[in-house]
């Protein structure tokens, strides 16, 4: 039995595994190659890179976009009793030292990292004494320029082979068009192309996009029919819970979830879909990432999203046991009307975002020259009230600031309190002696808590006060004392996003909105919105056709069982009969119209199965009557 797979029975407790994660980390470990792994969504590529880490001595450092996907891998990681730790914006700088130094010393086995903390001063200064063993670049699509998340702050990663050339970098995302793929080893320096692709079909997902205007009853008949647990993804907060609401009312189980819910409130509500207490959820796409729950039978997309690569991502989580599951997608009309006005409010005009620029660097009253590397909490709330901006305008403004590297903008709105002693056990002793009043209370932190002397531990005052019998604000009071005296570090929770200056302010004239930046990517982002609509207007081709021949894969089959295929499987032919009539009928009409009685004449076929291919094309809008009463092609 290879090592790989002894890492796999220990700490997962699988037997085998899925295609191609062995080939990856062999092409890592054994033939010492940059890998590129592509592999769709629920294909376990986080297990990838852990195990090749842990197969070598030394210290993996993981570089990923998602402060809440860094979190919950981290979680799983330590349910194994696998030490990791993680460096990400909003930390202080007393902090990101300690873990620094921890992983210096080899206190941990992974280092998670948003790609923003690759090149501070501080990271670059301790990583020549750090034992790499990989760099593991987690959403590797961020990193290209053509990819539907593009974080510029990913393009630092390659600075690090200047510093540790000897060290394999090792891609994975679920996600990636060959243009991306390509970009993602170009961008990485890898020495020689190596990429290792799985097909991005998915056997037992059944596609099925339905045209309604009563999309909440439409959800309700599937909820009664599909048994199982299931996931409705929506594009607003307010919807998430009215949409709950609306199915909890017709007697179903479910909740609402999105990013402005606290912390703790999150993870309830995970736990009990998770472990089948809540049926279903309804969310925006805050839910999902680092979420393992295999037994999802469908999910339902009530608003339509902005790429391809969305849809393919967040309806992939449906039956990862390789069991039958639906990926359904509820369209109207004004779905296509919401998604245009989209355009508008994700590309503001350049002289609404440098006003927006502008109004934030007077909310902090930072002038012109200052401010670099400032982290400032940002109550989006209060900032749009002051200056009349709206809220999602803001956030796509930001999110190009960000892009053009004046601004780093992390949306996590909560952060857990933190503790770290900063004595050690001898004056810690000392000082218990000398000041009895806190003796007790600093036995309890002791008891209840570990690790308090070599790194900052998450600390719940809350769970404190109850374990002591108390109320919260005593063990405020009781903390500020300790911090008060040196005791200890204590950082209180914070509930609000941040903004990291990471240029000096700049003036109105300095501000540029660079072509790649700005136009390239509306380009692109039109490219998407164009993709998804034929997804959801097609009547006439295979969902998973359309989708595979998306991502690349050439001449890929039917699938047989989606709306499409279902309603041609009615004609009674088989795929080679419909498609060699399809293909005939086309060509015919194409080069000059035709009445419906020549078209039939001159398709050499059975004569009925003639007919019900025309039939089908005429009801599916493919071909149509013209002034003359004759057949032409309209798509």
């Amino acid at each position: 039995m290879s090592i790989y797979r002894q890492i796999l029975i220990k700490h997962w407790g699988y037997s085998s595994f899925r295609p191609l994660q062995e080939d990856i980390i062999k092409s890592v470990v054994e033939e010492k190659k940059d890998t590129l792994g592509l592999l769709p969504t629920g294909g376990g590529k986080s297990i990838i890179f852990q195990i090749v880490a842990l197969s070598k001595p030394g210290l993996c450092l993981v570089v990923t976009p998602l402060i809440a996907l860094m979190k919950d891998q981290m979680a799983n990681l330590k349910k194994r009793k696998i030490k990791v730790a993680a460096i990400y914006s909003g930390m202080s700088s007393y902090e990101i030292d300690i873990t620094l130094n921890n992983a210096v010393f080899g206190a941990y086995k992974f280092l998670y990292l948003s790609p923003e903390r690759l090149i501070t001063k501080l990271f670059l200064a301790r990583l020549l004494d750090m034992k790499i063993n990989l760099i593991a670049v987690d959403e590797a699509h961020c990193i290209s320029q053509w990819g539907y998340d593009f974080r510029p702050a990913y393009l630092n990663i390659s600075e690090l082979r200047k510093y540790i050339p000897d060290v394999i970098f090792l891609a994975l995302t679920a996600t990636a068009t060959p243009e991306v793929a390509d970009d993602i080893q170009e961008k990485l320096l890898f020495k020689e192309k190596n990429i290792f692709s799985k097909s991005f079909e998915r056997k037992n997902l059944l596609y099925i996009v339905r045209e309604t205007y009563e999309k909440q009853k439409y959800l309700l008949k599937i909820a009664k029919i599909q048994k199982g647990t299931g996931i409705v993804y929506v594009r607003s907060r307010r919807k998430t819970y009215e949409t709950a609401k609306f199915l909890r009312q017709n007697g179903i189980s479910a909740d609402y979830y999105h990013a402005g819910i606290d912390a703790k409130l999150k993870d309830f509500k995970q736990h009990q879909w998770k472990n089948d207490k809540t049926r279903i959820i309804v969310s925006t796409n805050a839910f999902g990432m680092g979420i393992d729950k295999s037994n999802v039978r469908f999910v339902v997309h009530l608003d339509l999203p902005d790429s391809p690569e969305a849809y393919f991502q967040e309806a992939g989580r449906a039956g990862r046991d390789d069991k039958k599951a639906f990926a359904v997608l509820l369209f109207n009309n004004s779905d296509k009307i919401n998604i245009k006005k989209r355009i508008k409010t994700n590309f503001p005009e350049r002289k609404l975002i440098r006003k927006i620029y502008n109004s934030l660097c007077n909310y902090y009253q930072i002038p012109v020259g200052k401010g670099k590397g400032q982290i400032r909490t940002f109550r989006i709330k209060d900032f749009i009230k002051k200056f009349k901006f709206q809220m999602f305008t803001v956030f796509s403004s930001l999110k190009f600031l960000q892009n053009e590297g004046y601004i780093d903008f992390t949306e996590e709105n909560f952060t857990p309190s933190k503790i770290h002693f900063d004595v050690n056990r001898d004056d810690l002793y000392k000082f218990q002696v000398a000041n009895a009043e806190l003796d007790n209370f600093i036995k309890l932190i002791m008891r209840t808590y570990t690790g308090l002397f070599s790194e900052y531990v998450s600390f719940d005052e809350s769970y404190i006060a109850k374990k002591s019998e108390t109320n919260i604000n005593v063990v405020y009071n009781y903390l500020q004392k300790l911090e008060s005296k040196n005791i200890i570090k204590y950082i209180p929770q914070r509930k609000t996003p941040f903004v990291v200056f990471t240029e000096e302010r700049l003036s109105d004239k300095n501000l540029r909105l660079s072509k790649k930046n700005y136009e390239d990517r509306k380009k692109r982002y039109l490219s998407r919105v164009n993709a998804i609509l034929n997804y959801a207007e097609s009547t006439a081709k295979c969902r998973s056709q359309i989708l595979l021949s998306y991502f690349g894969e050439k001449n890929p089959y039917r699938c047989g069982q989606c709306d499409v295929c279902k309603q041609r499987n009615e004609l009674n032919l088989s795929r080679y009969e419909f498609d060699l009539i399809h293909s005939k009928a086309k060509k015919m009409i194409q080069k000059a119209p035709r009445t419906i009685d020549r078209l039939i004449a001159n398709i050499e076929s059975n004569e009925k199965k003639t007919i019900k291919v025309i039939r089908y094309l005429l009801d599916n809008n493919k071909i149509k009557y013209n002034k003359e009463n004759k057949l032409i092609w309209i798509m």
